[in-house]
């Protein structure tokens, strides 16, 4: 038997005038303080991992995980074309990591209607596009068909762009590009998406890419570019660094290199300001576990304080230091676990509540995003509540030194 278990069991789970020996008010409290420091850190890095989530997939949905463009190509929406062959196009798909290969086109152009005005970019997609992005942010409408031997006027718009200039699901409008002459085109809108990304929601028209390669005068095979999605975000830059390095030293059949460059390098920016997210994560739950930290060291004091006789009974009985240390660290294990398991169930079911019903509304011209966006895997909540359990009883081992400065003979008369 452990004696040890045996008593603080016996300490915990005794009651003593209806009320429970070893929860004073302070106690309470100190369980009160780990299952909302618990909670609180479920909520934090739900919420973080959930908005970082959230805001790299609608930059990748825009713009995939690795983009290959013509060397000599600026920043700019009007590129010069690559040439994209049979051989590169089946290099790319067997490259390791590379789950898809869509080859695009993008143009900068005005879309008119009788009364308004509003400059956009046309992206081109061929019949290989995956519109999974765009389906799943669909409001109105549906997705067009792009086939190979045919050219579709059909375009899918930003629910920003059509509020701004009055359009909707089913209209057409005239799309005005400026280059050695105008030219115009008319298209017909197939489907409304809205991704709450306004930065790029404002922008982008969503079009056959065939309109693009006639509009530059290109042949079936140029494109500005072509689009990879990788298997594992996570993989990302291995995958971009080794993708590199592969097509450094070759070119296209008009003499033309490569640029390979990831999502994350096409938008230092944003992914920049997701990655000190993480900075504040980490300052929220250190400050919490201090709180947390303090306030059960404090509820473990009082239980020792309540049990000084008990101790000094003990110790003239032959019980060492160490044995009646591991009685109250026994409890502070129970007291953690309860807060812990309060802690779970209030984190997790605020998660879930948001999750399902979006109870906390953002702004998405400021946030990207128009909830509080939640995302808590099994691995983040283990982590979590195995940190959690193990930063309290290490902070406990202090407190229990206590025990080893009680005199048995003044202990046994202390009241």
């Amino acid at each position: 038997m452990n004696l040890e278990l045996f008593i603080a069991r016996r300490i915990y789970f005794s009651k003593s005038d209806g009320s429970r020996k070893a929860a004073p008010p302070a106690v309470r409290i100190a369980i009160i303080g780990i299952a909302l420091g618990l909670a609180v850190m479920i909520l934090s890095v739900a919420i973080v991992i959930g908005f970082k989530k959230e805001v790299r997939n609608k930059v990748i949905g825009f713009g995939s995980h690795i983009q290959i463009t013509n060397l000599d190509s600026n920043s700019s929406y009007e590129s010069t074309p690559i040439t994209l062959s049979d051989s590169l196009i089946t290099m790319l798909g067997n490259f390791p990591g590379i789950r898809h290969v869509e080859p695009f086109a993008t143009k900068w152009g005005i879309l008119k209607t009788e009364t308004d005005f509003q400059g956009m970019v046309l992206k081109g997609v061929d019949e290989n596009y995956d519109w999974s992005f765009f389906r799943n942010n669909l409001k109105e409408g549906d997705v067009f068909i792009v086939k190979p031997d045919s050219t579709t006027t059909e375009v899918l718009v930003s629910q920003a762009m059509a509020n701004l200039v009055g359009l909707k699901s089913g209209d057409s409008f005239l799309a005005y590009f400026i280059q050695e002459d105008i030219r115009v085109r008319k298209f017909r809108i197939s489907g409304i998406y809205d991704t709450g990304f306004l930065d790029y929601d404002k922008l982008f028209v969503i079009a056959d890419i065939k309109q693009i390669r006639r509009l530059n005068q290109w042949d079936k095979e140029e494109a500005s570019g072509v689009e990879l999605l990788v298997d594992d975000y996570n993989h990302l830059d291995q995958t971009a660094e080794s993708l590199y390095f592969a097509l450094t030293d070759k070119q296209d059949r008009k003499g033309n290199g490569y640029y390979v460059r990831s999502i994350k390098e096409l938008n230092p920016m944003i992914f920049n300001w997701l990655d000190a997210l993480d900075t504040n994560v980490v300052m929220i739950l250190l400050l919490i576990f201090a709180v947390a930290g303090f306030t059960m060291i404090s509820g473990l004091l009082i239980i020792i304080l309540e049990r000084t006789n008990m101790i000094g009974i003990l110790k003239a009985l032959g019980q060492n230091n160490k044995s009646i240390r591991k009685i109250f660290l026994y409890i502070s294990f129970f007291l953690i676990g309860k807060g812990m398991l309060w802690g779970n169930i209030i984190g997790i079911g605020i998660c879930v509540i948001q999750a399902h019903f979006h109870l906390l509304p953002l702004n998405p011209a400021v946030y990207y995003v128009d909830a509080v966006p939640v995302d808590l895997s099994i691995v983040s909540l283990i982590l979590l509540n195995i940190g959690t359990l193990a930063a309290s009883m290490m902070m406990m081992l202090g407190p229990s030194y206590m025990i080893t400065k009680i005199d048995p003979a003044k202990s046994i008369r202390f009241e």
